[in-house]
């Protein structure tokens, strides 16, 4: 194996895991963190930052971010008409639609794994001295990336401001096991 190919191996190994264990929590009940959602929302906003930052020069790649991070907030509208939020005596717990982020993870996935394969290829194809490839060069990968960022930005956003108590009331507090 070249020396070149372990980085990008290892980097796509980790982020295939996260996205395995973020879709593994998107099935069933889940508690409502406040603390957790704004780091993940933080941490999506910057990967989007980067991004844009990173295919500036191209036009029709911001745009494809651009337009990618609509229709993900757009769609992230549907799945929170579909989202059911319950608050009990143990806390505030949603529950996400599976099959719209499931969609839009799978989606992301196999348009990674593509750009891998392709990335790979012409890796191994590449003279010395020549212009290695670049991930963020492909506006449907960045517009696939802006969709998921999108999407889960917009919906983490719409769980908390629809799982807040109402003005006036108290949040319950969990009692202490004796």
């Amino acid at each position: 194996m070249q020396s070149k190919l372990i980085i990008p191996i290892l980097v796509f190994a980790v982020v295939l895991w996260r996205i395995y264990m973020r879709t593994r929590r998107s099935f069933g009940r889940q508690r409502v963190q406040p603390r957790r959602i704004a780091v993940r929302i933080g941490i999506l906003g910057l990967f989007g930052v980067v991004l844009i930052a990173l295919s500036a020069a191209t036009p029709w790649s911001v745009a494809g971010i651009i337009a990618g991070a609509a229709c993900g907030a757009l769609l992230s509208l549907l799945a929170l008409r579909h989202t059911q939020i319950e608050g009990t005596p143990e806390g505030r717990f949603y529950t996400p639609h599976t099959v719209i982020g499931l969609i839009l993870t799978v989606s992301f996935l196999a348009r990674l794994i593509y750009d891998f394969m392709l990335f790979r290829h012409e890796a191994s194809l590449a003279v010395v001295g020549a212009r290695s490839p670049v991930f963020h060069e492909s506006p449907l990968t960045l517009a696939v990336s802006g969709a998921f960022i999108g999407y889960y930005i917009a919906y983490f956003l719409g769980v908390l401001r629809r799982s807040r108590p109402p003005v006036g009331t108290t949040p319950a507090m969990p009692s202490d096991p004796q």
